[in-house]
């Protein structure tokens, strides 16, 4: 079960610093531990950067999410950019085509409980990410 909380264009480095402080406020409201909050903040905040630098700009969406047992965040960020052509090699820690330290999706994907990647050469990329309540 999920509802829609908020939706972010992800065009400017501004719009970064917005799906932070989204999901910032969705992480108080789920009642997410403040290590949980760092974690999830942390993540939205590279997949964001990697949306706009790598994708050439897209969409952030934010939901809460409930599963019965616990609540939790939803994110799936959405581009139409040239995609991941090797995925192995874009999750090896230390791997950049940016010039930063490498540490984008594999250390998104060690902040969350779920990562789901959608993406092929000239065919854009999804990532949707979720990190629930303990």
């Amino acid at each position: 079960m999920s509802d829609q909380t908020g939706r972010v264009d992800v065009i400017t480095d501004q719009d970064v610093v917005r799906v932070r402080q989204l999901v910032r406020t969705e992480a108080v409201a789920v009642k997410l531990s403040l290590v949980d909050q760092t974690k999830i903040v942390t993540a939205a905040s590279e997949l964001a950067r990697n949306t706009l630098v790598y994708g050439g700009g897209g969409t952030v969406e934010v939901s809460r999410v409930d599963n019965g047992r616990r609540q939790g965040i939803r994110i799936v960020f959405a581009d139409q950019g040239p995609g991941i052509a090797d995925l192995d090699l874009a999750f090896t820690d230390g791997y950049t085509t940016g010039g930063g330290l490498g540490l984008g999706l594999s250390g998104a994907r060690r902040l969350v409980d779920e990562f789901h990647i959608d993406t092929a050469a000239g065919q854009g990329t999804s990532i949707t990410v979720t990190k629930w309540c303990r």
